[in-house]
């Protein structure tokens, strides 16, 4: 469904990623791991084509993408929800749903996906008429989602969304992403959160310096005695 091959990506003069391999067979959820600066959200945004690799492979469905566009590439199915949720503050809920699916396609399906939103967050229901500005922030993460699921996405990538949320709204948000692969939506997950990534994924890559450095399914790398001591504390 989605691999990627020996990719690098640099800003500017700066080598971020080196040599990175990946994939996300079937319906898995897949989690890629690491500290902060390990590259995680860079990866992403190469998947995304937000940045560009200076070589490498991205394959989604079976068709090399690594030059595609990133507007092209949601068209396939490719969908990513940005670290710190970048909603539309000014817009409504609603209005921030709708954007979601503004291409021809999902569009078509909007009434009967925004249904769907609803009943995975009941909350936005309610405050479909409110400011996007104005939700607490558990909220605003749920909204980036829905928009994010809005697009009908094959593969949904989260960045970081437990990030700075209450556990009790971890929890929501961890049950909500394991609700949308089980209708069939593939997910990679970036996610600081290790534990209860790693309960939730079938399996994980661990970034370290810009490179793969642990790979497996996701119980094996919570038993992992590097994973618990560098990203456990155990």
């Amino acid at each position: 469904m989605l691999r990627v091959n020996d990719i690098d990506v640099s800003y500017g003069q700066v080598q971020i990623l080196r040599k990175v391999s990946f994939d996300i067979q079937g319906k898995e959820i897949v989690s890629l791991l690491g500290s902060n600066g390990a590259g995680k959200t860079t990866t992403v945004s190469a998947v995304s084509r937000i940045l560009p690799v200076s070589d490498g492979q991205v394959v989604f469905m079976d068709e090399d993408i690594t030059r595609v566009e990133f507007f092209h590439r949601v068209e396939m199915g490719l969908v990513q929800v940005p670290e710190g949720r970048k909603i539309f503050p000014t817009l409504t809920v609603m209005e921030n749903l709708e954007m979601g699916s503004y291409l021809k396609g999902p569009k078509a399906m909007r009434r009967e996906t925004m249904a769907a939103v609803f009943s995975l967050f009941p909350v936005l229901e309610k405050r479909k008429k409110q400011l996007g500005g104005t939700l607490s922030g558990g909220e605003q993460q749920m909204l980036a989602i829905g928009r994010g699921l809005m697009a009908k996405p094959k593969l949904l990538i989260l960045d970081e969304p437990s990030l700075g949320l209450a556990p009790i709204v971890v929890d929501e948000i961890f049950s909500v992403i394991d609700k949308i692969n089980r209708e069939g939506v593939m997910l990679l997950l970036v996610e600081q959160n290790v534990s209860q990534a790693l309960s939730l994924s079938t399996r994980g890559f661990v970034l370290e310096q810009g490179r793969i450095a642990l790979s497996g399914k996701g119980g094996d790398l919570l038993a992992n005695p590097h994973v618990k001591k560098v990203y456990l504390g155990l």
